[in-house]
């Protein structure tokens, strides 16, 4: 059974697509904890981010931080956080989300809840800085 995230990937569930290339994919935090919340994924369906080859985690890790300099761009903060958990989805991934502090990283934190076309709006935001 594929992961939601395998399922994102493939096209089969919609999502707010940032970027893709042959590995790693990245799209909008549906529940996000503020605005330009970002996950970057490998389409490779591994649970545990260690569990990548050490070749895959460096390139997702330059992939994830070419979002993330968009990120910035879009959103201004002092810093785009990162954060691996990789417990709520067998899928691995990294968030990125803008901080003013580091409380804004705090994943227990209420989620916003935006309508789609403020997503869609966010997404072109960060797109364009790409």
């Amino acid at each position: 059974m594929a992961t939601i995230f395998s399922r994102i990937v493939a096209g089969e569930i919609p999502c707010y697509k940032i970027a893709e290339n042959e590995k790693f994919f990245s799209f909008l935090d549906i529940n996000p904890l503020v605005k330009g919340h970002t996950l970057v994924i490998p389409k490779q369906e591994v649970d545990y981010i260690f569990d990548l080859s050490d070749e895959d985690l460096a390139e997702m890790t330059v992939f994830a931080k070419k979002i993330a300099v968009a990120v910035k761009k879009a959103f201004p903060c002092r810093k785009v956080g990162m954060a691996v958990l990789g417990l709520e989805v067998p899928h691995a991934h990294i968030h990125l989300v803008p901080m003013q502090t580091e409380k804004d990283l705090i994943l227990s934190n209420p989620k916003l809840s935006l309508p789609a076309e403020e997503m869609e709006k966010i997404a072109a935001a960060i797109r364009a800085e790409l």
